[in-house]
């Protein structure tokens, strides 16, 4: 809890910083007043409004795809996606840091699951060799890695999955908005139903809503419709939601400076981390690990982060594997230089404050 406490955030996925705009905080005043506060239904009962079916529209225009259908979460939607497209006969090749909510999908669907080592194609392309020909194959991978921040190889992955006759399926949760050209993330309008036949984005990140959507063909989102549990048993999104996602959706295409003043954050950020001489992980989106190693030693530098006006996140095992502890620095459009400033100068003090004999 931030509570009162004036405090520089280095932790949340405001990549944009859309969050708090004042015209995505009137588009959800707005909304509300047009439809109410919630659409008091699930989305096949009478929970579907304009404004979810303009949104999903606008959706499957930004990734170029023929449909999208909304989610009430990203964890949800993947939840949906797996359990419609899999049962106990299908084999799944997933990446070994892919996000939970990708994992648990192919175990409660009763999948086959294989996990092939992070970004490694000649490893994934080996599963896919040994995997009986009348197995039905399903290939899932993060777009960006949530606590790596790089980003997957999607044209490599879905070579792989054609030369092996699998599906691919990607969770874009931390690119959508930031990457590609209009902010369609790393896999959008370059990579079509093709090539990614399954693309899931979240809309609480970069758009600074909340929610999530999967794009694909007609006969897949009418599938989903028909049989996704998660989408068909839950209430449908308040509709101020959708009307701010709207809006945000409106600012990524008219502004495409925040995209840009994001990156050269990115950049400025690295060098001089770099120069500081921090064990940086290798990425180039806003997500910016710290590598630390020890548990212990990154509660400790997170708090006294915190103590200087910092927050940031401490990120240990299970979330990521044991001797792998990292602060997760993530950077946003709003930030000033004097904020990232501010932040480096901390993180120098830290470490040269455990350097002295």
């Amino acid at each position: 809890m931030h509570g009162r406490m004036l405090i520089d955030d280095f932790a949340g996925n405001d990549y944009l910083g859309l969050a708090s705009d004042p015209r995505l905080v009137q588009a959800t005043a707005e909304g509300a007043r047009r439809y109410g506060a919630g659409a008091c239904a699930s989305q096949l009962v009478s929970g579907y409004l304009e404004v979810h079916q303009e949104l999903e529209a606008r959706l499957a225009a930004l990734v170029g795809r023929p449909r999208a259908l909304l989610f009430s979460s990203g964890y949800l939607a993947n939840l949906g996606v797996l359990q419609v497209l899999c049962d106990r006969s299908t084999a799944v090749f997933q990446d070994r840091l892919n996000h939970a909510s990708l994992l648990d999908g192919a175990r409660l669907a009763g999948a086959r699951t294989r996990r092939f080592h992070h970004g490694d194609l000649d490893d994934l392309a080996h599963l896919l060799a040994r995997c009986p020909s009348d197995t039905p194959r399903l290939v899932v991978s993060d777009g960006v890695f949530s606590m790596d921040g790089d980003v997957a190889d999607i044209a490599g992955l879905s070579e792989v999955c054609r030369r092996h006759d699998a599906w691919l399926m990607v969770d874009d949760a931390h690119g959508l908005g930031v990457l590609g050209e209009h902010g369609d993330g790393c896999a959008g309008r370059r990579h079509g139903c093709d090539q990614v036949p399954v693309l899931v984005g979240t809309l609480g990140k970069a758009l600074g809503t909340g929610g999530a959507f999967v794009a694909g063909s007609e006969l897949l989102i009418e599938h989903l419709i028909q049989f996704a549990r998660p989408y068909i048993y839950t209430t449908a999104e308040p509709p101020g939601v959708s009307a701010a996602t709207l809006g945000a959706l409106d600012i990524l295409e008219q502004e495409p400076e925040r995209r840009a003043r994001l990156k050269a954050h990115i950049a400025r950020f690295r060098a001089q981390a770099k120069a500081i001489g921090l064990p940086l992980l290798p990425s180039s989106t806003p997500i910016q690990p710290v590598l630390l190693g020890d548990s212990t030693r990154v509660q400790r530098w997170a708090a006294r982060l915190r103590a200087q006006g910092v927050l940031v996140g401490a990120i240990r095992a299970p979330t990521v594997p044991r001797g792998q502890a990292r602060l997760r620095i993530t950077l946003s459009a709003v930030h000033r230089e004097e904020q990232i400033d501010r932040l480096l100068d901390a993180l120098a003090s830290l470490k040269a404050r455990e350097e002295r004999p």
